[in-house]
């Protein structure tokens, strides 16, 4: 965890003002201090808090946040207020902030020191009050951010920031986040497609296409010894067959060219700085000069166990989505994918939705060891023999999530589901999942087709729908959740009211 996040950090400024004087200053600095330390010494927050001072003029505050806006480590910034803060000496400064804010109504002592307090203690801790009038001018000034309330010692309390902490630093990896198409969109499918410039705008990605021949001449450097080291890294590391090392098969020839496949995706998005990507089954180079002798699904689901995000059939939204939330996840025991809507399972209470691919699905959900297999794929341009990494995955409870493209906004669809046991599946071997979408299959399945959702979707078992409503806010996007609470016509009267808001706000905009 610390790894994954050490390059960022967070903001921490305190709101105070000079009438109560310098040795109140003093005071509100010593308990900001401490309360920075005690944050960094939980071991529950996944980026370093940083202490910027208190902020007691218009000026201190505008420089702070301008300063934050220019430092590439900072993430995010928490705001205080110690004591009273005249929120009109924050207007300049929140007009330039550009990086997510979070704004925590605590309170350096946890109890009210009955048999002791004076006037003296009364203006000096003034959170109750000060946090509202911070609060009232956010609200006046249209700041989106996260409000958390609570003590900061408190295990729900550091919960709520860790949260936080972990979208915005999803957040900070998109800004400069390329997503690389090879090839175009399939077969004219509009969910999967959508509006690269209003995605870049309003989301922070790139999208570019980059034909197939560009990825084969990184194909042709890739050497031979490169490949026979990497396929014994696929031996060593997931079960198989003995016969599979035998290199006069096909099956082998299979596994080794997956391996150069692999190799070459590697290197042309490290090379290009890209961190997703997407495939289209229906090229995969040119028959008559390089190319790939069959999908590229094993190394598709590698990558995306090293944090490359990916979309399959040209589907970049899904691409840059499913980097954010590993970004988001790491850390996190349980493990995030790439997911498709399969075939349903009708079963009265237990009806279900059986999760895969052809074969791209991430091993970082699997219950157990993958195992590596060489199957025939009837499916795209080259029908042949593929190699992947066949499982299921774990048990539990999870969170599913899309965004789609409206026209006149994003939206971010997310459904709380439940992963449960599937039954063996002999003559189809692919990773799988099966979850029943919460509430239950009738009403979760309606209401993501009513939200207008994805077949593609990003699925985690550790992120939840906490996390998606702070990377709505942030974003400045619509969210719907359906979860254990939701009726279709509860759901239905939602959709509308959010269509009449954005509608109405486009047109005062």
């Amino acid at each position: 965890m610390e790894k994954a996040f050490s390059n960022y950090e967070v903001w921490f400024v305190t709101g105070a003002q000079l009438l109560y004087g310098g040795d109140a200053v003093i005071a509100v600095d010593a308990h900001s201090n401490e309360m920075v330390a005690g944050l960094n010494n939980s071991g529950k927050l996944p980026v370093k808090v940083v202490y910027k001072g208190t902020a007691n003029s218009s000026k201190e505050v505008e420089s702070i946040f301008k300063a934050a806006n220019n430092d590439e480590k900072c993430v995010g910034v928490i705001t205080w207020m110690h004591t009273f803060s005249p929120a009109k000496m924050w207007i300049h400064g929140l007009q330039q902030l550009k990086k997510p804010l979070m704004h925590f109504h605590t309170q350096f002592n946890k109890e009210i020191p009955w048999d002791t307090m004076d006037m003296d203690f009364m203006n000096l801790n003034q959170s109750a009050h000060g946090d509202r009038e911070f609060g009232h001018i956010c609200t006046r000034m249209r700041i989106r951010r996260k409000v958390v309330v609570g003590y900061w010692k408190d295990e729900e309390t550091l919960h709520k920031i860790a949260v936080w902490m972990r979208v915005c630093a999803g957040w900070a990896d998109s800004q400069d986040m390329l997503i690389l198409r090879f090839g175009d969109q399939m077969n004219n499918v509009a969910v999967t497609d959508g509006d690269k410039v209003e995605a870049e705008e309003r989301l922070g990605y790139h999208v570019d296409y980059c034909p197939v021949s560009e990825l084969m001449s990184y194909q042709s450097k890739v050497t031979d010894d490169e490949v026979d080291a990497l396929v014994k890294i696929y031996f060593k590391e997931y079960d198989h067959d003995a016969s599979l090392e035998d290199k006069s098969t096909e099956a082998y020839k299979k596994v080794w060219n997956s391996a150069k496949a692999e190799l070459a995706l590697r290197a042309i998005l490290k090379d290009k700085g890209a961190k997703g990507f997407t495939t289209n089954f229906d090229d995969l180079g040119q028959t008559d000069g390089s190319h790939f002798d069959q999908i590229p699904g094993l190394a598709s689901q590698r990558l995306m166990a090293e944090g490359y995000g990916f979309g399959a059939e040209g589907d970049w939204k899904s691409a840059a989505l499913c980097r954010t939330v590993w970004v988001m996840n790491q850390g996190l025991p349980n493990g995030c994918s790439f997911l498709e809507d399969y075939t349903l399972n009708f079963d009265g209470a237990n009806s279900a939705i059986l999760q895969s691919h052809m074969l791209e699905i991430c091993p970082l959900i699997a219950s157990s060891k993958p195992r590596l297999e060489v199957h025939f794929l009837g499916i795209g341009i080259r029908k042949s023999e593929t190699a992947r990494l066949v499982f299921t995955s774990k048990t539990g409870m999870g969170c599913t999530a899309t965004v789609i493209d409206l026209g006149n906004r994003f939206r971010l669809i997310v459904n709380d589901v439940k992963c449960i046991e599937p039954k063996p599946l002999p003559k189809l071997p692919v990773a799988s999942a099966l979850w029943i979408p919460m509430p239950n299959f009738e009403v979760g399945a309606g209401a993501w087709i009513l939200a207008g959702g994805t077949h593609h979707s990003c699925f985690s078992y550790d992120l939840t729908s906490e996390y998606w409503e702070d990377y709505a806010e942030i974003a400045g996007i619509e969210m719907v959740h359906i979860n254990k609470d939701t009726t279709i016509s509860c759901f239905k009267k939602e959709l509308r009211m959010n269509e009449i808001y954005y509608m109405l706000n486009k047109a005062l905009c």
